[in-house]
């Protein structure tokens, strides 16, 4: 494998732990002395948590300062958390939101450079070097994704396609007739590129793609399979959400065994999202992301909503940065089922587990008499669709037995036709609450 490694700055990439742990305090400490002198919120917030910024003196005091949320975020639209002057900026982002004002980031020009640095070693990361051609499916515009990971296409020399999302025929006949080597865009858009390859008419041959960085929302190994086989690539997960910087917070490499944070610009914690305590590696919590480098919107301690754990262990792609294991879920998109946390990866994995039940499903959750129902839309195959009744009455009684033993309740299970499940070209929209919370 080693000789197969891709590094875009492998100096960083593979520093020593020691090395790499005083660069984190060195900048943790400038971080913290600036965020004080030029963000009220954490002037007050650190008064708050009875915290001064000489209290910082070894990596483990970080624990000791408060944490920032969105909330935080909303209740300071839109500026009000920079540490930077508005005509300092150079790009400005923002979240779309599904309530309220949007989450507003903000960018220098040293900011953007960072950008470029990690979605390169990112890209990197993917195998990718000079000469690939990178096709960027993910969305352009306010969205962090489609320029996050072009302007590191760039950076690595890359040949960059900014096709941005949808347009699916388009995505196919570029792909084909342009020889892109590197698609970028959500996991659930690639399963459905793949898919959607014979309607278009296209050989798989004919492509000249071999691996797929894709991210922007929770998903399985199992999918991870189903997108490999159909799409015939290496399909790695990438990480990153605005606030943080956007796409190349951490990414897997190669070993596919965990997403590496790039620790020298964003320190992970894992912590219990009850009470907030840090948790050890290896056990399961929220992930928390303080930006060491960030100029424009510097973030301690940030709560990203997102469920997964540390991996300590040595990679053997030789980066020496700690690991990710790949998202399993929200937080704030759990849904809660008679008492049971749910997560659309946990039905997902089932569901890929199973001959003649596709990759594409919905969560209806209702309540009947003070109780919580789960029904869950699953699409089978062509051939089983047309097959007997029997058949796919069997099928449906699988997969409620499996989910059950999966998530420790019993749910109902309704089998559709192909292709009738809405198609997503950004992130799938897997859930329908009908509650009334």
């Amino acid at each position: 494998m080693n000789s197969q490694v891709v590094y875009w700055n492998k100096d960083v990439e593979c520093m020593p732990r020691e090395k790499l742990e005083a660069l984190q305090l060195e900048r943790l400490k400038k971080l913290v002395k600036r965020v004080y002198e030029k963000v009220p919120f954490y002037k007050q917030a650190f008064k708050d948590a009875g915290v001064k910024v000489e209290d910082l003196q070894k990596l483990s005091d970080l624990e000791n300062f408060p944490f920032t949320t969105k909330n935080d975020l909303r209740d300071n639209y839109p500026f009000n958390l920079f540490a930077e002057d508005i005509n300092n900026l150079v790009r400005i982002h923002c979240s779309s939101g599904t309530t309220g004002k949007p989450t507003v980031v903000g960018y220098t020009r040293n900011d953007i450079d960072v950008w470029a640095e990690v979605t390169a070693r990112s890209i990197g990361c993917a195998g990718g070097t000079s000469k690939d051609i990178l096709q960027v499916a993910y969305g352009y515009g306010l969205f962090t994704g489609g320029l996050g990971l072009h302007y590191g296409g760039e950076k690595v020399g890359a040949a960059v396609i900014p096709i941005s999302g949808g347009n699916t025929k388009r995505q196919l006949m570029l792909m084909e007739d342009f020889g892109s080597t590197i698609i970028a865009c959500t996991p659930s858009y690639a399963l459905y590129l793949a898919e959607s390859l014979r309607e278009a008419g296209i050989d798989r041959n004919r492509l000249k793609l071999r691996v797929g960085i894709l991210g922007a929302e929770p998903w399985s190994d199992n999918m991870r399979q189903e997108i490999e086989e159909k799409f015939q690539i290496d399909a790695i997960d990438i990480y990153g959400l605005s606030e943080i910087m956007g796409p190349g917070v951490a990414c897997e490499c190669l070993e596919k065994k965990g997403l590496h944070v790039f620790e020298d610009h964003f320190i992970p914690e894992i912590i219990d999202p009850q009470n907030g305590r840090r948790l050890p590696p290896g056990e399961l919590g929220e992930l928390v992301f303080t930006t060491l480098t960030k100029e424009a919107l510097p973030l301690i301690r940030y709560r990203t909503r997102d469920i997964t754990r540390l991996i300590e262990t040595e990679c053997e792609c030789g980066r020496t940065h700690v690991k990710i294991d790949r998202i399993s879920g929200r937080t704030d998109d759990m849904l809660i089922i008679r008492g049971v946390n749910v997560f659309p990866s946990q039905i997902e994995s089932v569901l890929l587990s199973i001959g003649g039940a596709e990759p594409h499903y919905q969560l209806i959750v209702d309540r009947a008499r003070a109780l919580d129902q789960l029904e869950i839309k699953v699409e089978v195959s062509e051939a089983l669709f047309s097959d007997e009744v029997r058949k796919l009455e069997a099928l449906q009684s699988k997969i409620e037995r499996e989910i059950e033993h999966v998530l420790g309740i019993s749910v109902s299970v309704t089998l559709v036709e192909p292709k009738t499940i809405p198609r997503s070209e950004g992130k799938a929209q897997r859930i329908i609450d009908k509650r009334k919370l």
